[in-house]
């Protein structure tokens, strides 16, 4: 004889699954607002900037677009994994080049 299910349990694990993963996705979304310097955006701004791209039908923009993101991520992948590895090809530790957002004038 076959036991009984219990849709009761089953619903409940896929609903919390379900929680879990949409939170996690507003995680990721955060993350890459962040990763990408557009927290320094207005809230309208930024806003405004994805109803645009929602929005945008022209095919040649949405590809140069994609592209654009294509690269940040195969970009951001690489530098992670240097960062990991402690790869001595990633930029000296005494390079100057990456200057203070806060404008100290001590740094220059």
């Amino acid at each position: 004889m076959r036991k009984p299910r219990d849709f009761d349990s089953e619903m409940k694990a896929l609903n919390d699954r379900a929680k879990l993963l949409k939170e996690r996705k507003l995680h990721q979304l955060g993350e890459l607002v962040i990763a990408t310097g557009a927290d320094v955006l207005a809230i309208d701004v930024l806003a405004g900037a994805m109803l645009a791209a929602v929005d945008a039908k022209d095919t040649a923009t949405l590809e140069v677009w994609r592209k654009r993101g294509a690269a940040f991520f195969q970009f951001a992948s690489r530098s992670a994994a240097r960062r990991n590895r402690g790869d001595a090809r990633g930029a000296p530790a005494g390079d100057n080049s990456a200057q203070p957002a806060s404008g100290d004038a001590s740094a220059t």
